[in-house]
């Protein structure tokens, strides 16, 4: 957010959390900025003929994030959620990709390259989001540290002030975390 800064965006957040309904105008143009910033973000990860827009996994988590009714701390805590809804909404997607691309239940006649590639593609995101599953399973935080950091873009401060730890503890989990999901993707490879 260029012209506005995070303390304002906060303000505007806690408002409407609270029912303020001309800090919801206020905050539309701002968070879908964000969002888009965020959304293209994910989107360059992907293949570049991913049939999913930027501009479509934003209005879908905008939709979702508007429905929600949470009492949103401050920016950092919606773009954490907002982080969190984005991925879960690729990784459908890719589900939904692969079933299709296996015929959804009919026999598939024909490969070519550009098939294997998304495929691959997809896989890649479920694998992860799979490993991202079993890292939470013992380690929560950790877990957390990398969704928001990769898939969030937030910065190590931030992170920080979403999980109320120190920045050094983000910096170590943000490292461990890492090397745990390295070697836990390679060895299901």
């Amino acid at each position: 957010m260029q012209t506005d800064s995070p303390a304002q965006v906060t303000d505007l957040l806690v408002a409407w959390s609270e029912g303020d309904k001309a800090a919801y105008e206020k905050l539309v143009p701002l968070l879908y900025d964000e969002l888009h910033r965020l959304a293209h973000r994910y989107m360059s990860r992907e293949r570049s003929d991913h049939t999913l827009q930027t501009t479509a996994l934003v209005d879908e988590a905008y939709i979702r994030l508007v429905g929600q009714k949470v009492r949103w701390q401050n920016r950092s805590h919606f773009f954490a959620i907002a982080a969190e809804v984005m991925r879960r909404i690729l990784v459908d997607y890719a589900r939904q990709r692969r079933y299709a691309k296996r015929g959804g239940g009919a026999q598939q006649v024909e490969l070519d390259e550009a098939v294997l590639m998304a495929r691959e593609r997809s896989d890649e995101l479920i694998a992860l989001d799979s490993a991202l599953k079993k890292l939470a399973e013992f380690d929560g935080r950790k877990s957390r540290v990398i969704e928001l950091r990769f898939f969030g873009g937030l910065s190590v401060e931030e992170t920080a002030e979403v999980l109320k730890i120190s920045v050094n503890t983000v910096k170590r989990d943000w490292s461990t975390a890492r090397a745990w999901l390295y070697k836990e993707l390679m060895s299901n490879s």
